[in-house]
């Protein structure tokens, strides 16, 4: 299992939106959901810095991931065009291999609803 990680700065007065659009069900989670190895997305929310958030994205492989960026690169950079508006800045942490068994994770893909919830962790 792989977890692609990333630090946000978002806009204030924008942090509605973009927890709308990162949170699981959001539009990044939606596209990701097109690939079945992608195994789930998180957002959590920096409870000591004001504006700050991180994302995870969890995958069955790095291979996995770099493949479904090779093949939907173009929705990617459009939904990500659209989506910088809402931050003041973004900063890839990395690619990380996780511990967790891949299967609660789909478990919990399966069960997690992609109508609106707020998705965040604090």
């Amino acid at each position: 299992m792989f977890l692609v990680l990333w630090e946000f700065e978002v806009k204030p007065g924008r942090e509605q939106r973009f927890e709308e659009v990162y949170r699981p069900g959001g539009d990044w989670d939606s596209l990701f959901r097109t690939d079945p190895n992608h195994a789930g997305t998180r957002l959590f929310r920096d409870t000591s810095r004001s504006g700050m958030y991180l994302t995870a994205d969890y995958w069955l492989s790095r291979k996995c991931y770099e493949e479904f960026l090779a093949l939907r690169r173009s929705e990617y950079n459009m939904l990500d065009a659209v989506a910088e508006d809402l931050t003041l800045s973004e900063r890839h942490i990395g690619i990380v291999r996780t511990r967790c068994p891949h299967n609660q994770l789909r478990a919990h893909r399966a069960t997690s609803p992609s109508t609106p919830r707020s998705g965040l962790t604090n």
